[in-house]
């Protein structure tokens, strides 16, 4: 059996990172232009050389997203993109409008097919095959039983999600943030309205309601971490991640719990009892409560999101940042800035380079004292295995499930 490509998203050269060293075989990006996460951080043109030898030297593939609606003063920009993709070394472009394949074929790039394209059949994959695709991305409408026909009528490369946000809109093509405000979904500027509270108002009257207890267009995650071994054994080749807007931690840990589990899936060691443990490090970050998608029949009104943002088990606050590493010790040196910390708590220190580093502290000194905490103001040394740089920011990780409503609230609208 093929071992799948676990792919993960990269926002920013932190979550670049944090992909890479959670064992990510490839990473999906975007520049500034043309891509369906306008919002996001995104990197520049410039940056694509450096993207892949960084990259390269981890064995890591690359993929530009080009993958809004593109027009028609934007073309010889587009073409610009491409070639300039082509001169870095990307691996592949992800896009939907024709435009780009013609382009791509133009400077011959290879490139893949959005889940955009709703891609649902073999017909439509033979088509886009016949365009010159070597991969496409299924319509995230198809069942697992659907999966596993389109694969078998296809010598295609097949990639589907397993994890991440999902729209209501048909292949997330969505027209709702451009009528009520402008800003377009299908341009990578999506204000996600869809995510809000809704009422209902009676005309007549005046009066109005709130629709009942769910966010009534605002779906829950996908999370296929329970039946993973039925995707791998659909012969899925490419494992999709979704989340470029979201936090490097979101990616660490995402990507760690999914590569760890298909290593585990092949070596034929992943149990019911560890997929549940997974499902609880997964709902430890950002989420909107877990839903299995399409993959066995349509969401029902269980798959609807609860509250408003996050459901996740766990928060980070900042207390302060990285002063010096010393490797042969293996010691950080932090200057606190915030709050307080204490004998086993557990830490995140996120940098550019360093991705995300988790740090249980099992000991505190100051100036070879050994403290039991250490508050705002205070230069400390810790034990920490892995590699972070000065200027890295040090977090403490908090549990959520401790924490009030009131409290909930507070910080929801900081």
């Amino acid at each position: 059996m093929e071992k799948p490509e676990l792919m993960s998203p990269a926002g920013d050269w932190t979550m670049l990172s944090a992909a890479i060293n959670a064992g990510a075989d490839a990473v999906y990006f975007g520049v500034d232009k043309l891509n369906m996460r306008a919002k996001a951080a995104n990197f520049t043109v410039d940056e694509l050389p450096e993207i892949v030898r960084v990259c390269r030297g981890k064995s890591v593939r690359t993929y530009l997203t080009l993958n809004t609606i593109v027009f028609e003063e934007e073309l010889s920009e587009l073409d610009e993109i491409v070639l300039a993709a082509k001169k870095a070394g990307v691996d592949r472009i992800i896009c939907w409008d024709l435009a780009v394949t013609q382009i791509c074929k133009k400077h011959e790039v290879p490139f893949c097919i959005s889940t955009q394209g709703s891609v649902s059949n073999s017909l439509s994959a033979d088509l886009y095959k016949q365009l010159g695709a070597v991969r496409i991305v299924l319509a995230r409408e198809c069942s697992l039983e659907e999966i596993k026909k389109i694969r078998a009528a296809t010598d295609l490369e097949v990639e589907a999600f397993i994890h991440g946000a999902m729209c209501i809109a048909v292949s997330g093509r969505c027209f709702m943030s451009h009528h009520l405000f402008g800003p377009s979904a299908n341009r990578g500027e999506c204000i996600q309205p869809c995510r809000r509270e809704y009422e209902v108002k009676d005309t007549i009257t005046g009066k109005q309601m709130v629709i009942g207890e769910d966010y009534v267009l605002s779906a829950k995650d996908l999370c296929t971490i329970e039946f993973i071994d039925k995707l791998i054994e659909a012969g899925i080749d490419s494992f999709k991640i979704e989340g470029r807007k979201r936090s490097p931690e979101y990616v660490a840990k995402v990507v760690s719990v999914y590569r760890r589990a298909i290593d585990l899936y092949l070596e034929k060691k992943l149990t019911p009892e560890i997929k549940k443990d997974f499902l609880k490090e997964l709902e430890e970050v950002y989420n909107r409560g877990f839903s299995p998608g399409f993959y066995f029949g349509k969401p029902g009104s269980e798959d609807y999101a609860d509250i408003y943002g996050s459901k996740a088990s766990t928060r980070k606050e900042f207390i302060g940042k990285v002063i010096n590493y010393y490797k042969q010790a293996q010691v950080a040196y932090v200057q606190l800035e915030s709050g307080k910390i204490s004998l086993n708590d557990s830490l995140l220190i996120i940098g550019p380079t360093s991705g995300v580093v988790n740090v249980r502290l099992k000991k505190i000194q100051n100036e070879n004292l050994n403290l039991e905490s250490a508050v705002k103001g205070d230069r400390i040394t810790f034990p920490c295995s892995q590699l972070v740089r000065p200027s890295d920011r040090v977090y403490i990780v908090v549990n959520t499930e401790t924490e009030t409503d009131d409290e909930k609230k507070i910080l929801l609208n900081k």
